[in-house]
């Protein structure tokens, strides 16, 4: 039978097809960019929910050092010539966060501030489930996955902040901390209080613990801020800021990097200031979280701060972070050099 017509093939229609195909195979064989093995793969929800676990099981040995009364030693003087100590719940707290997370992602980095490698026992920690989040946390399970390389993340962990003033009985000021940075950009940070045991946590463009508070924006702060600067580190910084910032600038001197980002992050003080060399894992968690909530840490000098596996661990021009008005203190300390 003749319909009397003649089939056209549409040309536009075919490529497209073909491409889309293309695509389609492309992609399941592992072109250029993406991984031929899911494991290469890394869910940051997962490793939120894993930083949580590491930091408050770290929490806990620092509860059990405080009660059976750790020994104290020493690493040295810093370059500032304060002793530098260290107790057997640092090691203990690193022990269980470091192998925490090693045992649950065995390809990412993780750098910590303390080491115990070649300890067969400290490796065997107890596994945890990483899609479920530690207890009073479920809002966890409301965000949504995201996936990244494992190759791209560093993982920071600080097992004790503030160990001077733990050694002192000064337990408020002492956290554990953990930091997810992709690429050397801080995403995730979990700030652990032992005493009494809460936890604070930040992931970018998701949200925060909610503990956190909003604060809202003072202007006249920028008359009088208010800086919290390092109680066993101070350097010159007391009288730099209030070179910079004015004499109407109400400094307060504080301990544990962690303690003091927090402090900034509910409105507490305007500004975090540290004029010394400081070390990144006693600055990724607490930046990570600030800048979840839109808060911005640099070098005194502006400078932004790498946090990839290969860098230098020792920041050596001091922190600025605030959680508003950074470019407005940041010009004030550069006119006052």
């Amino acid at each position: 039978m003749n319909f009397g017509g003649t089939l056209r093939v549409n040309k536009f229609a075919c490529f497209t097809l073909a491409f889309v195909l293309f695509l389609i195979i492309y992609w399941r064989s592992g072109g250029p960019g993406y991984p031929t093995d899911t494991s290469d793969l890394v869910n940051i929800k997962s490793l939120l929910n894993a930083a949580i676990y590491a930091a408050e099981r770290g929490g806990v040995k620092v509860i059990e050092g405080r009660n059976h009364g750790a020994k104290v030693h020493t690493k040295g003087k810093t370059k500032e010539g304060a002793n530098d100590p260290v107790t057997d719940a640092d090691y203990a707290s690193h022990c269980v966060m470091y192998y925490t997370l090693r045992n649950a992602f065995p390809k990412i980095a993780i750098v910590s501030e303390e080491n115990l490698d070649g300890d067969d026992e400290c490796q065997n920690q107890d596994p945890i489930d990483v899609e479920s989040p530690p207890q009073g946390q479920q809002i966890i399970n409301y965000l949504s996955d995201e996936h990244v390389l494992a190759k791209d993340v560093t993982v920071w962990i600080d097992p004790l902040d503030a160990t001077q003033e733990y050694t002192e009985g000064l337990y408020s000021f002492v956290t554990t901390m953990v930091c997810v940075a992709i690429n050397g950009v801080p995403i995730v940070g979990v700030i652990h209080y032992p005493f009494p045991p809460t936890t604070y946590w930040g992931w970018l463009m998701k949200r925060t613990s909610s503990n956190i508070p909003k604060v809202l924006y003072k202007e006249d702060s920028k008359n009088n801020p208010k800086v919290v600067v390092s109680r066993s580190h101070p350097g010159k910084v007391a009288e730099m800021a209030k070179n910079a910032f004015g004499t109407k600038t109400t400094i307060t001197n504080s301990a544990g990097a962690g303690d003091k980002f927090i402090s900034i992050v509910n409105g507490t003080h305007d500004v975090y200031l540290h004029e010394t060399a400081i070390k990144k894992w006693d600055l990724c968690a607490g930046h990570a979280i600030l800048k979840t909530n839109n808060g911005t840490v640099t070098t005194t000098k502006g400078g932004k701060i790498d946090y990839t596996s290969g860098s230098n661990v020792v920041v050596t021009d001091g922190i600025l972070a605030t959680l508003y008005d950074h470019h407005y203190y940041l010009g004030k300390l550069k006119g006052s050099v």
